[in-house]
């Protein structure tokens, strides 16, 4: 297929191996398949353009096939320098869906190709972080007029969109696809926790086995993360601020402590917990020789490289992905990734199979916006429960389970008052 010059990604070479690979997730993610199906027949975003910012994966590939056989016209970029699988960027130039992504490209860069996605002058916009949208309202705010609505996928990204309508700046409205429970509750817990653990163990060949591994956050991907290296054989540490959730971690049997004395002890850091900073220079001057530090959290800012890089004299790359710091009192720090994503940036991401649900979320989401784009008020809305029931019955369907439903007597108790003891 032949293309104007409206992409930049690595290599157009790589395009087979990406369309193998896209194939190969697509196995894993039936209610994808089954959206699909119905949106190639009923084309219910036929003309509509959209603007997406995401991981470019195989999995991400598949909702952008998706929403394509749904009539759609868009443009993809990468919501992160280190996420893009550039055999998949490749692939999908050739399936006719134009893609900037370049595994590793630098910050200019990166938001060229925001800026690129955004000169398609989008109607619906997909982001997975809220560069895009922060961009979009910023320095592109004269497209704003075109846009019907959008979708957010993580937690960092919806936080940042609640800011904006706080500030009552928010131009338009958007779905937090993040919190629906099909997403948090097997992305977040299962996903990231899985991949998490992949990407480490990819980039250093560790053991985890009795290691001590100090998660720093137990929201959902904290406790994807701690459930994962705890079944590894690891002596897992929670870092908290929040009261319920360090009551959580210490009921479901790990250690909790403040980061500071955790630092002196751990043999792993893992970030999750969405702010900066929360890796520090005071840490790093208490942490062990030989310390490995990962962050599994949207932005690099949760280990504070600036910091690390002053107490060091200095730094070499010692294997894909791992950089070692050598601090003046000669201990040493192996920062992974570049400080971004471990689980996109040393290995593949999320398991097909719970993106399958959280994609599935999005296409339905969108759909939903296109049909209601004359009722939505600009705010920051949730998945609409229905759309969220759909996509779990539609994956347990998928695997054959079938699941009770309520008695006529049953939905009536359940809606009065009147009966008790």
């Amino acid at each position: 297929m032949t293309l104007t010059k409206n992409y930049d990604i690595k290599d157009q070479t790589l395009a087979e191996a990406g369309r193998q690979r896209i194939e190969w997730a697509y196995r894993e993610m039936p209610v994808t398949k089954l959206i699909r199906g119905r949106f190639t027949k009923e084309k219910p975003l036929k003309g509509v353009r959209i603007s997406a910012c995401l991981h470019i994966t195989t999995e991400t590939a598949n909702l952008a096939l998706t929403l394509k056989e749904g009539g759609a016209n868009m443009v993809l970029c990468a919501s992160n320098p280190l996420s893009t699988q550039d055999d998949a960027a490749a692939a999908l130039v050739e399936y006719g869906i134009p893609t900037n992504a370049i595994k590793g490209e630098d910050e200019e860069t990166y938001y060229k190709h925001i800026n690129t996605a955004l000169d398609h002058k989008p109607q619906l916009t997909i982001d997975d972080g809220a560069d895009l949208v922060t961009t979009l309202h910023t320095k592109r705010s004269d497209l704003i007029r075109n846009v019907i609505g959008g979708t957010e996928e993580t937690t960092t990204g919806v936080i940042r969109l609640r800011s904006l309508e706080k500030a009552g700046k928010l131009k338009y409205p958007i779905i937090a696809v993040n919190d629906a429970q099909t997403k948090y509750l097997f992305d977040n817990r299962y996903g990231t926790g899985q991949s998490t653990i992949d990407g480490i163990t990819r980039a250093t060949n560790i053991l985890w086995a009795g290691k001590k591994v100090v998660i720093c956050g137990y929201g959902w991907c904290g406790h994807g993360i701690a459930l994962r290296a705890k079944g590894l054989g690891s002596q897992v540490i929670v870092t908290e601020i929040e009261p319920v959730r360090a009551l959580e971690a210490i009921m479901d049997g790990y250690q909790v402590m403040p980061l500071i004395e955790a630092a002196k002890v751990g043999d792993i850091f893992i970030t999750i917990a969405g702010n900066k900073n929360v890796l520090d220079k005071a840490h790093f001057q208490v942490m062990k020789d030989g310390a490995i530090l990962a962050n599994s959290g949207h932005f690099n800012v949760e280990i504070n490289i600036p910091a690390l890089e002053s107490l060091s004299h200095r730094k070499r790359r010692i294997r894909p992905f791992v950089d070692e710091y050598t601090l003046s009192n000669g201990r040493h720090l192996y920062l992974l990734g570049e400080g971004r994503l471990v689980n996109l940036a040393a290995a593949e991401g999320h398991p097909a199979s719970v993106m399958d649900m959280s994609f599935a979320n999005q296409a339905l989401c969108l759909e939903y916006m296109v049909k209601n784009r004359n009722q939505l008020e600009v705010k920051v809305y949730p998945v609409p429960k229905e759309i969220d029931k759909q996509v779990a019955r539609l994956k347990l369907n998928s695997m054959g389970i079938d699941i009770d439903k309520l008695t006529p007597e049953q939905e009536k108790y359940l809606t009065s008052w009147e009966e008790g003891t």
